[in-house]
């Protein structure tokens, strides 16, 4: 008998309006998280390991500008992008994480070398970079990540004397709508993630940032650090997070869905809806997560009005949904 598999993807949660999305740019989140999960289920369906199927779909979102992840990656506060990302094997609790990084295409392939192939597991910096590097990863300039958007974001976050916990600005009621400079997920909070079961019954987790606009001083999310914005451990359940990443730090997020399903045995859903309804909520802490258990049951979390997602569950069925209420 085959184990049944599953995965599943996000690319951020937060404030996202149905009155600004254009039918243009749905279709293309649509088809790009659609692309992103099968990417990762092609893999689970090949027989390949849940770590690499992780990868696979988080690669195609940092990939696409529309993620705030890799390509998509938001600026500092010193016009950089600076990336974060984390990968988490359930067999024996692997991880690999890096932070900081500015010259890597596919933080999250670095993560997964830094698990592999080194004695550690979290990389900060130039370190990581030359640790990149020793492996042959190609050096990214900094023109590859630069966007329009982001450049635009980063100037209003500037001009109003604050950084964004949300990857983008927060438009004030008298400003027009402008194409360039508001957008339908403006206060989305940007990371890329995915979880998955493989056939071996392996589970495993993936989150990648480019973290928040006009940030300063080395600042790191949850989205590296394992136990908070990724876990995955066999037998019990993987997690990825997406949100306002200092109170996902201070929560432990995905560490503590994880010990409310080892301790009180609660299933997925009520561990992921007790601490993202209530004790997150209830610090202030808005975002969202996926999660998948040992048995393929999927579980999309979150206390805001949207969060890009997607998911193939163990009888292959496809979903692809944005907003809260679908």
């Amino acid at each position: 008998m085959i184990q049944p598999f599953s995965i599943a993807i996000h690319g951020g949660a937060g404030t996202i309006l149905r009155s600004q999305m254009s039918d243009e740019l749905h279709q293309e989140i649509i088809s790009a998280l659609k692309k992103s999960v099968l990417a990762g289920y092609h893999v689970l369906q090949n027989g390949g390991d849940a770590v690499d199927a992780v990868v696979e779909a988080v690669k195609f979102m940092e990939d696409c500008p529309h993620f705030n992840a890799g390509k998509g990656s938001v600026l500092t506060h010193d016009e950089f992008v600076e990336m974060d990302a984390s990968v988490m094997h359930g067999l024996e609790m692997d991880a690999g994480a890096i932070a900081g990084v500015r010259h890597i295409k596919n933080p999250v392939e670095l993560a997964r070398d830094v698990m592999r192939k080194s004695n550690h597991v979290l990389l900060i910096g130039e370190g990581a970079e030359k640790f990149a590097f020793e492996h042959n990863y190609e050096y990214t300039e900094q023109d590859y990540f630069f966007t329009e958007r982001r450049y635009e974001q980063l100037l209003s976050m500037k001009e109003k004397g604050l950084f964004a916990l949300s990857e983008s600005k927060d438009p004030e009621p008298s400003e027009p709508p402008s194409a360039k400079t508001q957008y339908p997920d403006d206060k989305k909070y940007g990371t890329v993630g995915a979880v998955a079961l493989d056939m071996q019954g392996n589970l495993a987790a993936a989150t990648s940032t480019g973290g928040v606009t006009n940030k300063k001083y080395g600042r790191v999310g949850d989205s590296p650090i394992v136990g908070a914005g990724t876990m995955a451990e066999n037998g019990n359940v993987a997690v990825s997070t997406t949100g306002m990443g200092e109170f996902f730090l201070r929560k432990m997020v995905a560490g503590d869905v994880a010990a409310r399903m080892r301790y009180l045995k609660e299933d997925v859903h009520t561990a992921c809806e007790h601490i993202i309804q209530g004790d997150l909520k209830a610090m202030g802490g808005e975002g969202g997560l996926i999660a998948v258990d040992s048995k393929g049951d999927i579980h999309f979390g979150m206390n805001s009005s949207g969060m890009y997602r997607a998911s193939v569950d163990i009888h292959g069925k496809v979903e692809v949904k944005i907003y809260a209420d679908e």
